[in-house]
This record gives C-alpha cells, structure tokens and sequence, in this order.
C-alpha cells in the first residue's frame, strides 16, 4: 500500500525532535486512505512520553492514543501510525522497537538529526516505506 505524507507533517515531525532536545518525542500519526488506496499521513499529533527514562524509550501516553482512536471512530482521522525520535540514533528502528512492535501494520516515522524515515511493522520486523511527499 502506497503511503504519502504532507509537508507540513514531515516539517511538525522534525520540529518536535529538535524540542524535545535529548529526550525522545513521540505522537501519533493521522489521516485517511485515499481513493487509490494510499494512506495519507495528513497530522503528527504529539503526545506526552510517558516512559520512565525518556532519554531512551518512549511510551506514548494511553490517554492520548485512546483519544484519538476515539475521535476516528466518531468520523475524524484514522490512527495510521506513529512517530518518535532517536535523539542518539539513526532513524532505523531499534532492538527495543523491535522488541515492542505488534506486527498490526502501522507506519513508524523514526526521526533522527532532522532525517525522518518510516518503517512499516509488518509482524516479520519492519519494512522500510518511501512515501511520496505531497502538499
């Protein structure tokens, strides 16, 4: 499945690393699925990491991720995915990514020194996606 992803996005995503500095950021990732088929990531919702040591794990907030599936059940946007940052890293997904994935096909947006890339959990590890950027 194709997936496209807004500028304005790609631009929320590397903000939002670069404030959280040296602690990982994370959110959610919303939109709809086209005519064609394709996921269009539309907004990168953020979220508060709830993790105990937010330097290197992330955990996005329940209450958050509840809401949202919430609001796309209510009509709004899907939970096409998530997003967080390697604030160390390369924005590949890490063991403990790995480790913690579900394999339910979501996108992963892994951002690190301003490079964002994304990832789809497949359930046999992820698989790396090439969006198509669109306004």
């Amino acid at each position: 499945m194709e997936v496209e992803v807004t500028s304005g996005v790609l631009a929320a995503l590397r903000d939002e690393a670069q404030k959280a500095g040296d602690e990982e950021c994370c959110g959610l990732l919303l939109g709809g699925i086209e005519g064609d088929g394709a996921e269009r990531i539309e907004v990168a919702e953020a979220a508060a990491n709830v993790a105990a040591n937010r330097c290197v794990h992330f955990e996005i907030d329940p209450l958050a991720l509840l809401a949202a599936h919430k609001a796309a059940r209510g009509g709004g946007r899907r939970v096409l995915g998530y997003y967080h940052s390697h604030p160390t890293g390369d924005p590949i997904p890490s063991a403990t990514d790995c480790e913690h994935s579900t394999g339910d096909s979501r996108i992963w947006a892994i951002i690190a020194r301003s490079e964002v890339a994304f990832w789809r959990d497949s359930g046999n590890g992820f698989v790396q996606l090439a969006p198509r950027a669109v306004d």
